[in-house]
């Protein structure tokens, strides 16, 4: 209901600047001040005020005067305070918010008829999934998640590494050292027992020399060969540890859960002659120069002072080679491509975009977004043999904190057997790994996160389990009203109260909150309104009791009030990709 207030807003505000000849280039429809109590004003009065000759609360008089609501179904009415021009909404807005609160699929937009790939974490093949990269795949299905509410139809893509110089390390020392010459895996499973070889492969190639060097690089380079020349030996030679590495990454997160439609890997451009085309093509262009033995982009002319190297002496591409192929694959199929990057791969995305603009591609349809990293506090966790925290570590030590906190203060229940085993596990695997992805997915991208157990835990601060509580507790409400044979309704008439209609409001702003998120790649919007609209909630909770209303109506209506709340946050929380328990 808020978009559509907002639209009849931008509406009425338009056609009254036009009736009083005045320019509608910024109609400053905005979030009033605290001291408003209205649901959205116009500050177009600063901006015409010298223009008009007045001071900004007269001509905010004046606008308001030409703002004519009759054909509007959701603002009832208008004033002023100060310079702004301000707009209440109708009982009807309350009325329809309070029925389409109801819907199971509440939040979810229309379809755009809009095909979208967002590509996500795509870590190298080389073991499991490490926590300082868990954001990419938490912020990156968040990403897609509120695109897919957006209405979009939305495709996740995990991009596979299985071309570089890294994977033909990994597939050389896999073929060259013993089991017995290594360690012994962390867990049982494909990525954690395969790592070994890759680890082991690198610790030689650090300290080898003379002949003993030359011969291992050789054998590298070879592998790099085949690869490119196309060698359908040396790809399943590099599939072997690619693809059993890349199950057990799958395994670690899903868990999250993030789950993959797709992976793509590079080596198709190779073979498909895509990138040997795109090769061609940068070398034709007047960007193309030879430099220290390898063909590069100078990528002056669009404000890079780095060259991109396109191909190497040896005539093997490079990652960003066929990721431009990649990418016009993904022009081709699609029409956006979103792209969640870690920060350190900024000037990486500035090339690959200038390197497409030269291949002659409309990259207004690409979109790059970028995020920080993820720290753990010292003494956090223990890195098993000094090998770094997993992204398993770290959900494993989640939901076993998880489940001290929920044994602590579900105890009675359990002793008095309401709650067996399964039900303690389910809750505290929701609560921890929703603790885990709302702590990260809740801060502004950008914004490094040093990951902190207390505070993601907490079930009274701004946490998951705080917004979780919420459903939790609107499945109860529902329970208890059932048994006492109360029926819902949707009569917003007898809801008054602040406490009422502040949540009507809130449930009325979540589709506009999914569209802002889809809209700027920012879920940590719908994280922010899930936090508000649980403190609300709890307000709503305290003040207005279901069982004990003043009459049956009022119960009635409360109750359609706790399930249009129960859908909100659940669908919010699911935007997010965190569990609504039930019960906790």
């Amino acid at each position: 209901m808020f978009r559509a207030f907002r639209s009849e807003v931008e509406n009425a505000v338009e056609a009254a600047l036009d009736a009083l000849d005045l320019p509608t280039d910024d109609l400053g429809v905005e979030e009033p001040p605290e001291d408003v109590p209205a649901t959205l004003a116009s500050s177009v009065a600063f901006r015409l005020a010298g223009a008009v000759g007045a001071a900004p609360p007269a001509v905010a008089e004046d606008v308001a005067d030409a703002v004519d609501i009759d054909d509007c179904e959701y603002v009832g009415r208008v004033d002023t305070q100060g310079p702004y021009v301000n707009f209440y909404v109708s009982d009807a807005y309350y009325a329809d918010t309070l029925d389409a609160g109801r819907a199971d699929d509440y939040g979810t937009l229309p379809p755009t008829d809009t095909s979208v790939v967002v590509e996500h974490t795509s870590a190298n093949p080389t073991g499991p999934v490490h926590v300082g990269r868990a954001r990419n795949p938490i912020f990156g299905d968040a990403v897609a998640r509120v695109l897919e509410y957006a209405g979009n139809d939305v495709e996740r893509h995990y991009y596979v590494n299985d071309a570089g110089r890294q994977v033909a390390v990994f597939t050389w020392a896999y073929e060259t050292f013993e089991e017995s010459d290594l360690p012994e895996p962390e867990r049982d499973r494909a990525d954690y027992d395969l790592v070994r070889y890759y680890r082991k492969g690198n610790e030689f190639l650090e300290s080898a020399e003379g002949d003993v060097a030359e011969a291992a690089e050789a054998e590298i380079a070879d592998i790099m060969q085949g690869l490119e020349a196309g060698d359908e030996e040396t790809y399943e030679r590099v599939a072997v540890v690619v693809d059993q590495v890349l199950g057990g990454m799958r395994t670690s997160l899903e868990r999250l859960p993030a789950e993959f439609d797709r992976f793509v890997k590079e080596s198709q451009f190779i073979r498909n002659g895509d990138a040997a085309d795109v090769v061609q093509r940068l070398k034709d262009s007047e960007h193309a120069v030879y430099e220290e033995e390898a063909w590069q982009l100078d990528l002056s002319a669009f404000g890079l002072e780095k060259n991109l190297v396109f191909l190497r002496s040896d005539d093997t591409t490079l990652y960003t080679t066929r990721d431009l192929a990649h990418h016009e694959w993904k022009f081709e199929n699609y029409d956006e491509a979103v792209t969640v990057l870690g920060e350190d791969h900024k000037l990486q995305a500035e090339q690959l975009e200038a390197a497409l603009e030269i291949l002659g591609n409309d990259t207004d349809t690409l979109r790059q977004t970028f995020y920080s990293w993820v720290n753990l506090p010292e003494g956090g966790m223990s890195t098993r043999k000094g090998t770094g925290v997993d992204l398993d570590d770290l959900l494993d030590e989640s939901i076993r904190r998880a489940r001290e906190e929920v044994e602590d203060r579900l105890g009675s229940r359990v002793r008095n057997d309401e709650l067996d085993e399964d039900d303690i596990d389910r809750i505290a695997h929701q609560v921890g790994i929703g603790a885990v992805r709302y702590d990260i997915v809740s801060k502004q991208p950008t914004k490094g996160i040093t990951f902190e157990w207390e505070r993601a835990l907490d079930f009274e601060a701004q946490s998951a389990p705080y917004v979780q509580y919420v459903h939790a507790r609107c499945c109860g409400i529902e329970g208890e009203a059932a048994a006492a044979g109360i029926d819902a309704s949707t009569d917003v008439s007898v809801l008054d109260t602040d406490a009422e209609r502040d949540l009507l409001r809130d449930i009325a702003r979540f589709p506009a909150v999914i569209e802002e998120a889809a809209e700027d790649l920012e879920p940590h919007v719908v994280a922010t309104f899930a936090r508000e609209f649980a403190e609300t909630f709890n307000t709503f909770y305290r003040e207005c009791s279901v069982l004990n209303a003043a009459d049956e109506d009022v119960a009635a209506a409360r109750l359609g009030l706790v399930q249009a709340s129960r859908h909100t946050v659940a669908n919010a929380l699911d935007a997010l990709g965190i569990e609504a328990p039930e019960s906790m």
